[in-house]
């Protein structure tokens, strides 16, 4: 099979990307490497794998190239975003062209190509909005929903909350509708917080990732809100078991949207993750305190049975497992995440420099 992945570079493409090489498929990168740790990853990918291949272009305005790659795949991985909120709200305008623009010129890419192949499509669990008809406990380290403990299903209600809500959210819709209108063979994944290697977080995305690189490299960490938030997690390789569930069940699932997060088993708040990065690294993170931000749900956990149902998809990561995982990448990366954080030398060179002071 012939796999485009839009946003290749990225966490979630990169990690696709090695393993539909490593089965033996042919895989075009599409990147505009904009993102931190991008070009490491795809620096990473090819020395593994030569074979890849990688067009550095933007959704928005390289329509001829877009359309060429389309016409010589027979699956799509959509990808790329504008992936923060925070950002979204200052620069709406680019929030929306990205996420919106985009997708619409990667649908018609496909709609006008002979080949019409398959697509995914990276939605979020921001399109149910801030959840303030949902009525939650508090736990003490974690708030909980009250009435929903199976997590909130597809059939929710839609509420598109912030810039980035409604460019990924009318993104969602049109995928869905270009299934019901042109036929396309496409499905939404509304994806909840995914994590695992190759993750450069920052402080607007990757949250799981950026609390353990920021304890690490001694950068400075906000808790926004009681720290009390909490949301299913969901380790980067079981989504890519989803995705390969989608597209073997694609004549059957087209048009639909899933929600795939961790589901009520795998559900951590910021406060008990502080905890979880002290044990692993025995050295507690000490964040400043700001107000929450805008959309930011208490709780958000995906009701994931419908994906259980029709995609016979479960989650096989747990979070201890996951997160032991995710710690070893991280420490094994020191030096790149050091260099993409602008940190000039590394906390294990600080450390090492001060044993030897001692």
């Amino acid at each position: 099979m012939r796999y485009l992945i839009i946003g290749g570079a990225g966490f979630i493409g990169v990690n696709a990307a090695h393993r539909y090489l490593e089965r033996g498929h042919d895989v075009t990168i599409l990147d505009n490497l904009s993102r931190a740790g991008t070009s490491l990853n795809l620096e990473s990918l090819r020395r593994e794998h030569p074979r890849a291949t990688f067009i550095r272009m933007d959704l928005r305005r390289d329509l001829s190239l877009l359309q060429a790659a389309v016409e010589d795949s027979d699956i799509v991985l959509h990808l790329a975003a504008q992936v923060a909120v925070t950002t979204s709200v200052r620069e709406p305008r680019e929030d929306f062209e990205v996420n919106a623009l985009g997708t619409f010129n990667v649908l018609e890419a496909i709609r006008n190509s002979g080949r019409r192949p398959m697509l995914l499509f990276s939605s979020t669990n921001k399109v149910y909005g801030g959840l303030e008809d949902v009525r939650v406990v508090d736990l003490g380290k974690r708030w909980m929903f009250q009435e929903k403990p199976m997590g909130i299903p597809e059939e929710h209600p839609l509420d598109f909350h912030s810039p980035y809500g409604c460019s990924k959210g009318a993104a969602d819709q049109y995928v869905i509708d270009y299934a019901r209108i042109y036929g396309l063979r496409t499905v939404v994944l509304r994806q909840s917080c995914i994590y695992g290697p190759r993750q450069f977080g920052i402080e607007d995305q990757g949250w799981l990732a950026w609390f353990f690189i920021a304890n690490l490299l001694d950068l400075p960490l906000t808790l926004y809100g009681d720290g009390k938030q909490l949301r299913d997690v969901l380790h980067v390789d079981d989504l890519l078991d989803a995705f390969d569930e989608a597209l073997e069940r694609i004549d059957r699932v087209s048009g639909q949207a899933f929600n795939l997060g961790g589901g009520p088993k795998n559900t951590i708040s910021l406060l008990e993750l502080l905890d979880r990065i002290e044990a692993l690294s025995s050295r507690r993170p000490a964040p400043a305190r700001a107000d929450s931000r805008p959309g930011d749900q208490p709780v958000f956990i995906c009701d994931i049975r419908k994906a259980h149902r029709l995609l016979d998809w479960t989650p096989q990561v747990g979070v201890e497992d996951g997160l032991q995982r995710l710690w070893r990448w991280v420490q094994a990366n020191e030096d790149a995440l050091a260099q993409v954080h602008g940190v000039e030398r590394p906390a294990r060179a600080r450390r090492v420099a001060a044993a030897g002071r001692a």
